[in-house]
């Protein structure tokens, strides 16, 4: 799409913003179950086809990680947003006697949805729930690395709503240039630190809000005290789900030194119980996205073992296939590329511990994480981690499912995000709090006003000194 077209949706979409924002509640829910029967029915099962000419991914994950966390959106938006929309009465202070105050959520206007290819159904139109439910309109640019599935979200969106609504732009690098140029009200971006420094920098120029779902290196712990079994079952899952090509799945794995061994052997067994023998050729698992990806994973791997790691499971690799097994590295250099990067594949380094503080230390010498997980059956032990620790969202005893639940935001911090979604929090991310105070009968203000005297300069001090 050319520069043009791309300015005269935006045009079209601009103009329209009013209209689609005075709609109510039961308009906005029309167009909810609209788009959910489209995803959970009609385009369902392509979808699937699509995602699995992408990058090998199973029926069975899309469903689970793509089309059920945007008909569960869907279902808790559809459940809540009556409440939601409705204006919200505050206090006003006793000094300013004989008014009213609230808080009217109004649509923040035209929104830009750009969205990653590790989870281009979920991370596309999740947003666009939030964006819908705020009575927003909104253009979506997909990810030019999944063409399959971004040609299917096009294809549907434009069965369902007018251009001059929700409107798909597909394309790469041009076309996100030409969208970012323009003066959005708010631009939801999900996808790496770097790009959503770029981002960031281009919404400046406009002064739109944004939210920047990133990523970075999310640290998991396991203490001395963990159920080692379990602990290993659940982060092979967080780990190789997809490939590893998640944004919140454990990036490396402190385990206390007296039990690395054992958590190693487990988790050796889970990836066998997971995918086989030969992950190769498991249906179940996921392959990398492209081949540019799949190298840089396997140089990840070769600088690991270069600056001395050992690789206890996996490490193999088929680049005509965008394969990368399910692996396992001990004796991570600190300087290897898996300890510094964000890995954002099936690779799983191993770091021991002795004393919590050198955990610790090293998690905040860093950029803050999306997520920090912990293993552990010490309350004392999982207190001294939250508490001596920052990041974007933490699971205790198991790692990603907070995503899943839609009472709590989702984000990060800093580097790695800004603004949060999901749930109440993405029709706020989406929405303008606007103040709303109204003056019902003359107030004490009146008292106040000039000329000032003595009379009112005593009032004006009693006023500081106790209101």
């Amino acid at each position: 799409m050319n520069t043009q077209e791309i300015n005269s949706i935006f045009e079209a979409q601009k103009q329209n913003q009013y209209k689609v924002g005075a709609s109510t509640v039961s308009e906005r829910k029309t167009k909810l179950k609209m788009l959910k029967k489209a995803v959970e029915v009609t385009y369902r099962k392509a979808f699937q086809e699509a995602m699995w000419k992408d990058f090998h991914k199973s029926k069975e994950e899309v469903d689970l990680s793509e089309i059920f966390v945007v008909t569960n959106e869907i279902n808790h938006t559809l459940h809540h947003l009556g409440q939601w929309m409705r204006d919200q009465k505050v206090p006003t202070p006793i000094s300013f006697l004989g008014s009213s105050s609230k808080i009217k959520y109004e649509p923040k206007g035209v929104c830009l949805i750009i969205s990653p290819w590790n989870f281009p159904i979920n991370l596309c139109l999740g947003p666009l729930v939030s964006a819908i439910a705020a009575g927003n309109t909104a253009i979506i640019k997909p990810s030019e690395m999944t063409p399959h599935t971004s040609g299917v979200i096009n294809e549907m969106i434009s069965a369902i709503f007018d251009k001059n609504e929700i409107a798909v732009i597909e394309g790469a690098v041009e076309e996100s240039t030409a969208l970012l140029s323009l003066p959005f009200n708010h631009i939801f971006f999900t996808g790496s630190p770097a790009v959503g420094k770029i981002v960031m920098a281009a919404a400046a120029k406009n002064l739109s809000s944004v939210t920047l779902e990133l990523g970075g290196k999310s640290p998991t712990i396991i203490d001395e005290t963990a159920d080692l079994k379990t602990s290993a079952r659940r982060i092979s899952w967080g780990k190789y789900f997809n490939s590893g090509q998640i944004c919140i799945a454990p990036d490396y794995i402190f385990v206390h030194e007296s039990v690395k061994d054992q958590f190693v052997e487990e988790a050796k067994k889970t990836i066998e119980m997971f995918f086989g023998s030969q992950p190769s050729q498991s249906e179940d698992y996921t392959h990398i996205v492209n081949k540019g990806h799949t190298a840089r994973l396997k140089n990840m791997i070769a600088d690991a073992v270069a600056k001395g790691a050992t690789v206890t499971a996996g490490g193999t690799s088929d680049e005509a296939a965008n394969y990368i097994a399910p692996t396992i590295l001990e004796n991570c250099s600190p300087d290897s590329l898996v300890m510094t990067e964000e890995i954002f594949g099936p690779i799983m380094p191993i770091v021991t511990y002795k004393n919590q503080s050198e955990v610790v230390k090293h998690i905040n010498a860093g950029e803050k994480p999306l997520a920090l997980y912990i293993f552990s059956k010490s309350s004392k032990n999982i207190a001294y981690f939250l508490d001596n620790t920052r990041a974007g969202g933490t699971c205790i005893n198991n790692n990603a499912l907070h995503f899943f639940n839609n009472d709590l935001p989702f984000g990060g911090s800093n580097n790695s995000g800004l603004g949060k979604s999901h749930g109440h929090f993405g029709f706020l991310e989406f929405s303008n709090a606007r103040a709303i105070y109204k003056q019902h009968i003359p107030g004490a203000l009146e008292l106040l006003m000039p000329p000032y005297g003595n009379l009112k300069s005593k009032l004006i001090e009693l006023t500081v000194k106790y209101f």
